[in-house]
């Protein structure tokens, strides 16, 4: 496939501008650091620069020896990278903590309803019976690794499960955009939002299956993400900002900008590959651009964001602050750019 406008040296150069920046951040062991070290990951499969890899496997062994948390939905996602380092490596100690990541989802971890995952961001009862798109990037996506990688298709059925009903919950049917979260004890989607940043981890972690999931026809579910993500990148084409940007409410005017969430949605059309996007993904990589200084960091990204109670609520979440969850996209971002001439889209589906 053809047609992208980028500078491959300007790419790879601003790659290595935001690993060296996102390497300086005291990032902890929880979904920041696992977003931002899924995207240094990404970035080294991209690249083929393997001091990305050794800076992040020497953090990781820090994290190691200094002890580790109580695993949460959102810890989870530091699950990405210890795949990535156990492949690199063979070292066991990364797949056994890999494997306890996932014995706690499947075994320990809060559910309700048709066994969904809970959103959860401690060891408390935060967030009873709401399942957020958040939840995708941290668990689903992570458990379709491991059970791909493993050959387990207990493991798998449940990662395809947890996306079947997140897209139950979350997505407008109507409109194809996502709701932020879904709270089922109430039947409702609380605020009732189209989160940005929700629908970039949504998109991306979709777009990711057909890729990841060999022979992906042949699981039922796998159809239902797949119209899902057809539906939602139509949509979300729509809702583009003239700067190539998604807003952090997709269709508010009054909100701003949002980067890290503009990341998602472009890398989630790279990866789907469909020819009819490709305007879209090169103004937005004009755009994104735009928003990374010359030091590496990914500007104009908004803090963390709970499934706020109104409109000024996710409005007024600060983006003057460095975010894991911003360089981890817009390395992944960047790492999709490189690899568009190698990908492949999902055919007629």
């Amino acid at each position: 496939m053809a047609g992208l406008t980028y500078n491959k040296e300007e790419i790879e150069n601003l790659i290595g501008k935001i690993v060296q920046r996102t390497m300086r951040m005291d990032l902890t062991w929880d979904w920041p650091c696992g977003v931002a070290y899924y995207g240094i990951s990404s970035a080294f499969e991209a690249t083929g620069n393997k001091d990305y890899l050794n800076q992040m496997k020497e953090r990781i062994d820090e994290y190691i020896e200094l002890g580790l948390p109580d695993w949460t939905v959102n810890t989870c996602a530091m699950g990405h990278c210890l795949i990535t380092l156990y492949e690199e490596t063979g070292d066991e100690k990364y797949w056994d903590i890999v494997m306890s990541k996932t014995e706690y989802l499947q075994k320990k971890a809060l559910r309700f309803g048709n066994h969904v995952l809970q959103h959860t961001v401690s060891v408390n009862n935060d967030f009873p019976e709401q399942a957020w798109a958040d939840t995708l990037f941290m668990a689903a996506f992570f458990l379709l690794r491991v059970g791909v990688k493993l050959g387990d298709q207990e493991i798998i059925a449940d990662a395809l499960n947890q996306y079947y009903w997140h897209i139950k919950y979350l997505q407008d049917t109507e409109k194809g955009l996502y709701y932020h979260g879904y709270n089922n004890i109430e039947g409702s989607h609380m605020s009732g939002f189209y989160w940005g940043r929700a629908n970039a981890w949504a998109a991306y972690t979709m777009s990711q299956v057909g890729r990841i999931l060999p022979q992906a026809y042949l699981y039922p579910q796998f159809l239902d993400v797949v119209g899902s993500l057809n539906e939602q990148l139509s949509a979300l084409k729509l809702v583009q900002t003239e700067n190539g940007l998604w807003r952090t409410i997709l269709d508010d005017e009054d909100s701003y900008e949002e980067v890290s969430a503009s990341c998602g949605i472009a890398a989630a059309m790279l990866a789907k590959g469909n020819p009819l996007h490709l305007k879209y993904i090169n103004k937005s990589i004009s755009g994104i651009l735009q928003h990374i200084s010359p030091d590496g960091r990914v500007m104009d990204v908004s803090g963390g964001t709970a499934v706020m109670n109104d409109r000024d609520g996710y409005r007024n979440i600060s983006r003057d602050w460095i975010q894991g969850w911003g360089q981890g996209l817009a390395l992944t971002f960047l790492s999709e750019v490189l690899n568009y001439d190698k990908s492949r889209n999902d055919g007629a589906l």
